[in-house]
């Protein structure tokens, strides 16, 4: 633990850094709010802090700058998220009223939002589909023999499949198929769909077999879609140009960015710096993550990606505010 005046040069130090990306001299720590010593204190202090793993030199009689443990040490003493920005807040807001149609295209807006808010590669991991159960389901007249099965998940997925029919069948028939299988299929597992009792008319009951057949042939797809954006901020947010192609090539590889999102929620977790990704391409990289909900349950996550100089307040509250408003909007459905 640091005492309250070294706790606060440290904080100095890493707001300037992350403001400027340029070595923090005692200076610019002495005019800092909080910090009302002389300059022969603060620079004994960052002395003593860079002995503690605090700080480091880059260079000789250069400025210091936060190391890992610094930026923890920040992050862990921020409190609650603050409140974004009035113009982010406003976006943010905007965003969610008129986000509406597929779950799949919603999260790709989504990731883009985190980006735009951030200034660093947003990040959604899509609800696994065997999480999911049927909210509703519906069968569509396209032409006599073809249908349109709409099914709506509690994920807030909507999924469409198109039927191919033996014969002609009515708007009769296509009516009690829906009523038939919505009585049977609502609020059961995406993972455990199972055929229906017969009706005994043998035309609704190929078309209940074909719907059911349908909805199925995804059932068995488990990956987890992944979702980013902002790629393109990603070039400006990093000094090196290594570290940007290997940031960019772990964000092309779906399986390994759900891996590490999950690991870091696993180990309880909201921001990882460093080292504590797990991962040694991102070793100067920090990753903030949330959960997101439908009806309580725990559904997918969301993130952003960016260099350990992130503006952690501003991340930490676009995170926050975005997982909650997103687990509203497919809760409502």
């Amino acid at each position: 633990m640091l005492d309250e005046r070294k706790a606060a040069i440290l904080r100095a130090v890493v707001e300037e850094y992350i403001d400027t990306a340029l070595p923090v001299g005692s200076a610019h720590v002495v005019k800092s709010s909080g910090v009302q010593v002389s300059s022969a204190t603060v620079r004994h202090d960052m002395a003593t802090l860079e002995q503690e793993g605090y700080l480091r030199q880059p260079h000789t009689s250069a400025g210091r700058v936060p190391t890992e443990k610094g930026y923890r040490f920040f992050v862990d003493h921020l409190g609650q998220p603050a409140p974004l920005r009035g113009s982010e807040a406003v976006q943010v807001r905007s965003f969610f009223d008129h986000a509406h149609g597929e779950l799949e295209q919603m999260l790709q807006d989504t990731s883009r939002l985190l980006g735009d808010l951030t200034n660093y590669a947003g990040v959604v991991v899509a609800p696994t589909p065997t999480e999911t159960t049927v909210r509703s389901v519906q069968v569509v007249s396209i032409t006599t023999t073809t249908a349109l099965v709409v099914a709506v998940m509690s994920n807030g997925a909507v999924e469409k499949h198109t039927v191919e029919l033996a014969e002609p069948i009515g708007e009769e028939r296509i009516g009690a198929a829906t009523v038939h299988l919505a009585a049977h299929l609502t609020g059961m597992g995406r993972h455990a769909l199972s055929a229906p009792p017969a009706t005994g008319d043998a035309a609704t009951d190929a078309l209940c077999t074909l719907a059911l057949g349908s909805l199925r042939r995804d059932s068995g797809d488990e990956l987890d879609q992944v979702f980013v954006g902002g790629t393109s901020q990603v070039a400006r947010a990093f000094d090196a140009i290594e570290t940007v192609r290997e940031v960019l090539g772990i964000l092309e590889q779906q399986y390994v960015v759900v891996t590490l999102l999950r690991d870091v929620l696993d180990r309880g977790l909201q921001v990882a710096i460093g080292t504590e990704t797990g991962m040694a391409p991102l070793a100067e990289c920090a990753l903030i993550v949330a959960p997101y909900r439908v009806d309580g349950e725990e559904a997918g996550t969301i993130g952003v990606l960016g260099p350990t100089r992130m503006d952690y307040p501003q991340a930490m509250a676009a995170v926050a505010v975005v997982s909650h408003r997103l687990s509203q909007r497919l809760t409502e459905g």
